[in-house]
């Protein structure tokens, strides 16, 4: 009992607790979000086949995207969500310019039945800053 009650003993202690707090936080908040780095979304699309689907409009698409993506517009994302994937238990990961639509659209695809649902942190603008490659179309058809 006397190693409690020595005040170096106890800071020490708490020392201890704090820093593995501090290394789970970005586990546990990231767990609530859903979201995947470039890196974890590769893994993904490679190991898993992750069905990769891009929210913005067809124009933007068409400028560079993903290399597996599919379009599928915001706007469209209720009436067509039951065409994402045949397979809802297979990963979806929704991408936007910069993770903001995408996060707002995961709620409505997981709700639709899809068990694992990711959202690209940051977006396709993390996908570049990442040096990934990105897909480009000429014009839209």
């Amino acid at each position: 009992m006397k190693f409690f009650t020595d005040y170096t003993n106890l800071v020490l202690i708490a020392t201890a607790l704090i820093s593995g707090g501090l290394l789970l936080w970005p586990a546990i908040t990231r767990r609530g979000r859903g979201g995947v780095s470039a890196a974890e979304a590769t893994t993904l699309i490679n190991r898993r086949n992750a069905v990769v689907i891009d929210l913005r409009p067809a124009a933007d698409y068409a400028k560079g995207h993903l290399p597996s993506a599919r379009n599928l517009e915001m706007a469209d994302l209720q009436a067509k969500i039951g065409q994402i994937a045949k397979n809802k238990g297979n990963p979806v990961i929704l991408v936007c310019q910069t993770g903001q639509q995408s996060q707002k659209a995961s709620r409505a695809v997981s709700d639709a039945g899809y068990t694992e649902v990711h959202v690209l942190q940051g977006g396709l603008d993390a996908w570049q800053k990442a040096g990934m490659p990105v897909v480009k179309q000429g014009a839209v058809k």
